[in-house]
């Protein structure tokens, strides 16, 4: 996965920063410099509404006149009438522009900003189903791992970042007000996820003086030249600002959820709550990209697991009858590959990508370490996105505890490195975008395009063809479960029950391990979506590329087409990659 510069959801972000862009009316000249100018102010507005997202967004904001902003977090916010008027300006404002004498560039920018608002006024008025403390994806989660990867450019960099340290308790007590109206409006999370957030604000308390917080503070001022007293003395100061502010701040949040623990109202999916099953609707076409029904996304997941468990027959069933299937082909799993280094496993991946993917651009890439006291509440790895403006520095977490093999360093490394979420977010920064581009998430083309690099990395691999097929779609039939079980549970209403019983249906049968996926897809709708139904769309587009081109069809024409596209709703990525 990939983290976000944003640790707030979108619709939370518009109330609080798109209601001033209905003000702006442009006059009528030259309509590409008026909607350029437009969507720049939109882009300044937008991200210097938090720090983080500022910092993480632009290494130098002075550059695009973004200078003396407060120093925040941001809120959340349950005001929905605010966000639906938020929403309804800044379409009103997109669609004042006339798109017909927009250039090419400016059409595909005016599409994607078009859907992205109308799906944010279509989910505005359901602000309050919207859950900011998932596991491994919450702000509980996100927060010590952005801060910890706060980038020290300046001086002033560190100033600002002990500021916002002391901001975390306000900032906090704003996410605890929204959970406390979720309360009151029947709509808290069930007792086992507030449980494992209590379990996780516990755990990071507990760090003390071993968090990374501290480790890493000193890291990012080694690369400074500051005097031994100001370096040491800053060191004090984040010491007691941790202290002071940090944890504190998760101990109101631990305590706060564990005062409306029991005010949940239901345990099971989404649409067991009041229009449960339209807001499902609409967050799964929010995170997907995707504008298909949630049956014809059903029917699409089944297609495609058919197929993948056609193709592992085949490899399991011998031509001759009287020859039996090799065990070789299940040694795969848990075996050690020629290199067990993440640097030379990342290296060997992006030499793979020569005459299949565009050139890729010069970068560097740090790989760090998940701390362990952390492994269990965070993703298997994930990748930072850099800066626009310093798209060279690139970072990849890895998270030891959820890496049981080599195989799956690779996988992993390719989802997260070449030619996964580090490629395409590096190539795409050397197209120039729109800069509010980079602002637009499109978790289901992202992460779509991380999984569909996965799955395509095993064939990669120092493993036999026969193994790297078997191994894919094994993945990508897992995957395609996690995919139907979101559906079923939060459209189709499974308890855990019927969850489990339709995993035993597919040899799942260890009852902990499916009740951890239950619980981690109520906690998270539409979350395995984004990923699988990326992927499988991905797959769909590239078959019908493969007819409508003919001969003329190649790797890495196609790769290319949906790469310099850009994150988008995958009818605009087929639209521009196939003319329809």
């Amino acid at each position: 996965m990939s983290k976000k510069r944003s640790i707030i959801t979108a619709s939370l972000l518009l109330a609080a920063i798109l209601l001033s862009t209905g003000l702006y009316w442009h006059f009528r000249g030259n309509e590409n410099q008026q909607f350029e100018n437009y969507t720049r102010n939109l882009f300044c507005q937008e991200v210097a509404g938090s720090t983080i997202s500022l910092h993480y967004t632009l290494k130098d904001p002075s550059a695009y006149g973004i200078e003396n902003t407060p120093v925040t977090f941001g809120s959340c916010t349950a005001d929905t009438d605010v966000i639906c008027a938020a929403a309804e300006n800044a379409l009103a404002a997109v669609s004042s522009f006339d798109r017909s004498r927009l250039s090419k560039k400016n059409r595909l920018t005016y599409d994607v900003l078009t859907d992205y608002l109308t799906s944010a006024r279509e989910m505005a008025p359901y602000a309050l189903y919207e859950e900011p403390l998932a596991p491994m994806t919450g702000t509980q989660a996100q927060l010590p791992v952005l801060l910890s990867e706060y980038q020290f450019y300046t001086q002033a960099d560190v100033d600002t970042y002990l500021e916002l340290l002391t901001k975390t308790p306000e900032y906090f007590h704003s996410i605890l007000e929204f959970e406390q109206a979720k309360s009151e409006a029947g709509l808290f999370m069930a007792d086992y996820s507030a449980d494992g957030i209590i379990k996780e604000c516990q755990a990071f308390i507990d760090m003390g003086n071993d968090n990374y917080l501290h480790s890493s503070f000193k890291d990012r001022l080694d690369s400074m030249e500051l005097p031994a007293d100001k370096r040491n003395a800053y060191i004090e100061t984040n010491s007691e600002y941790i202290r002071n502010y940090i944890y504190p701040a998760y101990t109101e949040l631990k305590d706060g959820l564990a005062a409306l623990r029991g005010t949940g109202k239901n345990p099971n999916g989404l649409c067991h709550l009041p229009e449960g099953r339209e807001y499902y609707e609409l967050t799964v076409a929010s995170e997907t990209g995707s504008s298909r029904s949630i049956p014809e996304l059903q029917q699409l997941t089944q297609k495609q697991m058919i197929s993948d468990l056609a193709d592992m027959q085949k490899i399991l069933t011998p031509v001759d009858e009287n020859v039996s299937v090799s065990s070789d082909l299940f040694k795969t799993q848990g075996a050690s590959l020629e290199t067990s280094d993440p640097a030379a496993i990342l290296s060997d991946l992006e030499d793979k990508l020569e005459e299949h993917f565009p050139k890729p651009p010069k970068v560097n890439t740090e790989i760090k370490y998940v701390q362990k006291s952390m492994e269990e509440y965070l993703s298997p790895a994930f990748y930072m996105i850099p800066a626009i403006d310093n798209s060279t520095d690139n970072v990849i977490y890895i998270n030891q505890g959820h890496l049981p093999d080599d195989l799956s360093l690779f996988t992993t490394l390719a989802h997260e490195g070449y030619p996964g979420h580090l490629y395409q977010t590096t190539y795409y920064a050397g197209r120039k975008p729109d800069p509010i581009r980079n602002l637009l998430n499109y978790g289901g083309y992202t992460e779509g395009w991380a999984t569909y690099s996965e799955m395509m990395s095993y064939y990669y691999a120092p493993i036999t063809k026969e193994q790297a097929t078997l191994m894919q779609k094994n993945t990508s039939v897992i995957l395609g479960l996690y995919a139907l079980a979101d559906m079923g549970i939060h459209y189709e209403g499974w308890t855990l029950i019927e969850a489990t019983s339709f995993f035993r249906s597919y040899g799942i049968t260890d009852v902990d391990t499916i009740e951890d996926i239950y619980d981690l897809i109520i906690a998270d709708p539409a979350n395995y979506l984004k990923y699988y139904i990326g992927y499988v769309e991905f797959l769909e587009l590239k078959r019908d590329a493969v007819k409508q081109w003919g001969k003329g069809f190649s790797q890495e024409k196609f790769h290319k087409a949906v790469l310099d596209v850009g994150p988008a709703p995958f009818d605009v990525v087929r639209e521009r990659v196939l003319g329809e």
